[in-house]
């Protein structure tokens, strides 16, 4: 009777945990989707508030020169200036190297800049602390190659992680771009103009594609904010930097320029970008056979060499004892 409890309890308890699991697992990939779509809002409508606020400056400036204190978007805006007067086109590279990387705080580049320099200012003093005052007596000349080396590796560590991210957001803009623009398309054939086509469809791939809805989504509130659709365009595709953006802007461009019709050069770049996405995927699984060379050759061989000689090895062994 006793045991049959046991056996109730041991049953009960799997059943909840395996419920809660299922829960878990229905739940989980709903709240994603919702904090994505959170996400996504929040950005366009802080976009759309300075965009706003912007206007509304540019409009005051014009109308009186009476100095006031300067708006959370005014102190961006004059930090960003100042940044540009004193670094130049270094400044102007980097903002556009935080803009891609998706860090548009706009002391990003003032922060990244210090980085560079503080980082291998702090490991070189470390390493020479540890290695100065160390128990063991380290020559001088190593202890100037290691601290010179950390010094590299602080330097050049901000910029390869900065590049990183830049490259992997922009490959996954590149690898959803193409159905994108085919949404657009869909939406443009059926008579919605371009600012609510780029809006609706950023809307749409918020949950499956993030980067690029956010992208999107600010390119559609310059374009509704902003007088000048043809810079919107060209901040869009430094912002975004990668070539699928830089075509879609330039074809856009060049369709408002001269008269063109939007839906077919839309159709064009989409089906440029599907190649560039399949030559990729071909070069990638062309370049697969010499990455697997040397793993197969570490890993593999010697395993298969033990399992084919190490059985011949100890009968040959039984075999001699047998004939002792």
């Amino acid at each position: 009777m006793f045991s049959e409890e046991i056996d109730r309890m041991i049953i009960l308890i799997v059943a909840s945990f395996a419920a809660m699991l299922t829960f878990v697992a229905v739940a989980l990939p709903m709240l994603n989707r919702t904090e994505k779509r959170e996400h996504y809002t929040n950005v366009i409508e802080k976009k759309r508030r300075a965009l706003y606020e912007q206007a509304k400056e540019n409009v005051y400036n014009k109308k009186s020169k009476e100095k006031e204190k300067s708006l959370s978007t005014r102190e961006s805006l004059a930090f960003f200036f100042k940044v540009q007067e004193q670094f130049g086109a270094l400044g102007e590279k980097v903002r556009d190297q935080m803009l891609q990387a998706g860090i548009r705080d706009p002391k990003a580049p003032m922060l990244y800049l210090g980085a560079r320099l503080i980082i291998p200012l702090v490991l070189m003093f470390f390493s020479w602390l540890i290695l100065a005052h160390g128990e063991k007596e380290v020559k001088p000349f190593v202890i100037f190659l290691i601290t010179i080396s950390l010094g590299g590796v602080g330097f050049f560590l901000p910029r390869i992680l900065i590049k990183n991210h830049i490259i992997k957001r922009q490959q996954e803009i590149n690898i959803v771009f193409p159905d994108a623009l085919d949404m657009m398309l869909i939406c443009v054939q059926g008579g919605i103009g371009l600012e609510q086509t780029i809006h609706r469809v950023g809307d749409e791939i918020a949950e499956h594609s993030p980067i690029l809805a956010e992208e999107l989504g600010i390119l559609s509130a310059e374009m509704g904010m902003l007088n000048d659709r043809r810079r919107a365009l060209q901040d869009f595709a430094r912002r975004v930097g990668s070539g699928a953006a830089k075509s879609f802007a330039t074809a856009m461009i060049q369709a408002e320029q001269y008269g063109t019709s939007v839906s077919s050069a839309m159709r064009v770049i989409s089906d440029e970008l599907r190649d560039m996405r399949m030559a990729e995927a071909e070069r990638k699984a062309a370049a697969l056979p010499p990455k697997l060379t040397v793993p197969m050759i570490l890993f593999f061989l010697p395993a298969l060499f033990i399992v084919i000689l190490v059985p011949a090895f100890l009968a040959a062994k039984d075999a001699g004892a047998i004939g002792n």
